[in-house]
C-alpha cells in the first residue's frame, strides 16, 4: 500500500481529520512519515485507525482500544476480558428489560400495574425494600445463576 495523506485516510474512514489528529494525541497512532508537513499513513497505521473505528462503533472506549494497541498481551486481554464481562451484564440486564415489557405488552389485564398478580407482585416487592439487583438475580438477570425470568400471560380479574 502506498502512502496517504491524512485527509485520504479519514475520507476512507469516514470520519474527520480532526478525529486523527486526536488519536494521535492520545497515542493510539502515529503517522508513518511526514511530507511537507502533511502526516502520512501506511498500511499498519491504516489498520490501527481500522480497528479504533470498529471498538468506537461498538461503543468500546478509546482506552479500551488504546489498550488492545499499545498495551502488552497480559494487560490488554485483561482489559478486554473486563469488556466482556461489562457487555456480558449489559445484556442480561437488556433481557430482563424485553422479558418484563414483553409480559407487560402480553398480560390480558387491561393496567397490568393495577390488575397483573406477577407484575403487582414485583412492584410490592420492590416497595418492601428488595433491591432491583436482588429481583434480578432470582430471576437470572446479572451476575446471577439463577433460573430465568418466567412470564406468565394467565389472565387476572380485575379486582371490583
Amino acid at each position: 500500500m502506498d502512502l496517504i495523506s491524512i485527509g485520504e485516510a479519514a475520507r476512507k474512514l469516514g470520519v474527520n481529520a480532526s478525529a486523527l489528529r486526536y488519536y494521535e494525541e492520545r497515542g493510539l497512532v502515529r503517522p508513518y512519515t511526514r511530507r511537507g508537513g502533511r502526516r502520512m499513513y501506511g498500511e499498519e497505521e491504516m489498520r490501527r485507525l481500522a480497528f479504533i473505528q470498529i471498538a468506537q462503533g461498538l461503543e468500546l472506549s478509546l482506552d479500551a482500544a488504546s489498550a488492545v494497541l499499545n498495551e502488552p498481551s497480559e494487560q490488554w486481554r485483561k482489559a478486554m476480558r473486563e469488556q466482556i464481562a461489562a457487555l456480558e451484564k449489559l445484556i442480561a440486564r437488556a433481557r430482563g428489560a424485553q422479558d418484563f415489557l414483553r409480559h407487560a405488552v402480553d398480560c390480558p389485564a387491561d393496567h397490568p400495574v393495577r390488575e397483573c398478580s406477577y407484575m403487582i407482585e414485583i412492584l410490592d416487592r420492590l416497595v418492601a425494600g428488595v433491591t432491583f439487583e436482588q429481583l434480578a438475580a432470582e430471576h437470572g438477570y446479572p451476575g446471577s445463576d439463577g433460573p430465568g425470568m418466567t412470564v406468565s400471560a394467565a389472565p387476572v380479574p380485575p379486582e371490583a
